[in-house]
């Protein structure tokens, strides 16, 4: 009875065995070993990305020259102004005051070189028929000469008081739109060392400007009359455009990064676009057209073949798959220029679904996918873009794919990524 016992139940282990062997092999053979991806042809744009915000081309900080109370202010945020038109006044009665003591001594230094003028006539007049001596006609001619110069400091002091007055009404200086008012009606205002600012007036906000920061590495791909897109949070469907107008050579260097100015010109037509609004900028630097092009994992793929079978070598080297999805390997800069060209291999599948390499030459890339020429290459080739991960080689697969290390045990969890 216990050895019938024991033999059903080496039988039904068996059974269990066998039937979790068959569900593996069969897992094996449904999962392929590799992802793929289609070469496809189209347009490639290389980008180069900024930040920036944006601004009026033209800003004017309007301020005051005299002390005083403001009186009246005639102008609000978002206000539309013409150039010469009164939009703040500044109480005058002190310039007022100031003006009425300056025409006073105005004309105390005209009585007094109207005195001075007598005197030196008559003393003249004595001088010439050797009445009064030289020394009491130069005395006579000294202060006729003072009264004169006084009468004109005085005759200053009063014009210096007259523009004082003027300066208690504040105009536009230039045409535009007030984005900026930093005062009330009541406040003081105090013009010692600076003007204080009253207003800011942006001039023309129909066409602005995008002061982007540009690291050192891209600054010498932007050049004058580049085309530029960008978007801003405000509007996150949709896209605008510019053109580079003009490359700054003065650099700015924060936490050892040293940047670059480039200022993009930026039509404004609908007035969508305000002052102070962050812009993400794509500077194009290149672009190729009715290109091949395949998926940057592509060329992050690379297997390390094992030892040369020509020199006898019998070492094995494990596969590497630089997988997209872990980004553990960056492609090289997607700003590429256009024209530069560098050697990368593809790797492919052939009938027996084992990979192949395939050299190509890589063009322009705009972050996502490669330009790649070459004569293996064409439209519609299925290309390996990574493993998958946790697939277990079966033994047919192992030994038809010659980059397989051959003394590796075909049962090893993990299959071709798995540990040696």
């Amino acid at each position: 009875m216990k050895k019938r016992v024991i033999t059903i139940a080496v039988a039904a282990m068996a059974a269990v065995t066998s039937g979790y062997v068959l569900y593996r092999r069969a897992h094996s053979d449904a999962s392929p070993a590799y992802r793929t991806a289609v070469v496809e042809r189209g347009n490639i744009e290389a980008t180069v990305s900024a930040t920036g915000s944006l601004g009026a081309v033209r800003t004017v900080q309007v301020g005051t020259q005299v002390s005083g109370q403001i009186a009246a202010i005639y102008v609000d945020f978002n206000s539309k102004v013409k150039k010469g038109q009164l939009i703040a006044r500044i109480d005058p009665t002190l310039q007022q005051q100031a003006v009425a003591d300056a025409q006073a001594g105005v004309e105390r230094a005209q009585a007094t070189l109207t005195q001075t003028k007598l005197e030196y006539d008559r003393n003249k007049l004595l001088h010439d028929q050797k009445i009064v001596t030289d020394p009491e006609f130069n005395t006579a001619q000294l202060n006729y000469q003072l009264a004169k110069a006084n009468a004109t400091s005085a005759q200053i002091a009063l014009d210096k008081a007259r523009q004082n007055l003027a300066y208690t009404s504040i105009y536009a200086p230039i045409d535009g739109v007030v984005v900026e008012r930093d005062m009330d009606v009541g406040q003081t205002v105090a013009a010692s060392l600076s003007a204080p600012q009253l207003f800011v007036i942006a001039k023309d906000l129909s066409q602005m400007q995008i002061l982007a920061t540009v690291d050192e590495s891209d600054i010498g791909q932007i050049k004058n009359d580049q085309p530029v897109s960008f978007t801003v949070q405000a509007y996150p469907g949709r896209t605008f455009t510019g053109t580079v107008s003009q490359v700054r050579i003065n650099s700015t260097t924060v936490n050892n990064v040293v940047n670059y100015t480039a200022v993009v010109a930026v039509a404004n037509p609908d007035g969508k676009l305000l002052p102070g609004m962050t812009a993400t900028v794509k500077f194009l630097v290149g672009s190729a057209n009715d290109a091949l092009s395949v998926p940057n994992a592509a060329l992050r793929f690379t297997p390390a073949i094992a030892g040369n079978a020509s020199s006898g070598a019998s070492t094995a080297a494990r596969m590497r798959v630089r997988n997209a999805s872990s980004g553990a390997t960056a492609m090289p800069r997607a700003s590429r220029a256009a024209g530069d060209s560098t050697m990368s291999t593809l790797w492919y599948l052939d009938s027996t679904k084992t990979p192949r390499p395939v050299r190509v030459h890589v063009g322009l890339s705009d972050g996502t996918r490669t330009q790649v020429t070459g004569n293996g290459i064409k439209e519609g080739m299925q290309i390996i873009v990574g493993a998958n991960t946790g697939t277990a080689a079966t033994p047919a697969a192992a030994a038809a794919n010659p980059l397989q290390p051959q003394n590796q045990s075909i049962g090893r969890r993990g299959g071709p990524n798995g540990p040696f």
